[in-house]
């Protein structure tokens, strides 16, 4: 997937700055998990976005990052990148393999 991933001009210009990589040290990799979890959640999962393939900002987070990096940004993204469906609920595995992807990318960067 990462592969999949280098060869998008888009998805591959992303990269954490010098003030993500400090926020990430300062709070620690288990409270980016959360967040990540947290974003996942509330921004990914729903089956219905009312906002979907705008909801996740470009910037502000290392998570948001991340996200656009992945492929993990909306259910349009996550279904092209992924292949996991739009239009339904993220079942819970699928959640936590949305995370796991988010911080594989984010410990890659750091």
């Amino acid at each position: 997937m990462f592969a999949r991933l280098s060869k998008s001009s888009f998805r591959s210009r992303f990269r954490l700055s010098a003030n993500d990589k400090e926020y990430i040290s300062s709070k620690g990799l288990a409270t980016i998990r959360q967040h990540a979890e947290d974003f996942v959640a509330r921004r990914l999962a729903p089956a219905v976005i009312p906002n979907d393939g705008k909801q996740t900002p470009m910037r502000g987070h290392p998570v948001f990052i991340a996200q656009h990096a992945t492929g993990c940004c909306c259910r349009g993204c996550f279904s092209k990148w992924h292949h996991i469906p739009a239009g339904r609920q993220l079942t819970i595995v699928e959640q936590q393999y949305a995370v796991a992807v988010l911080m594989a990318w984010i410990e890659r960067q750091i």
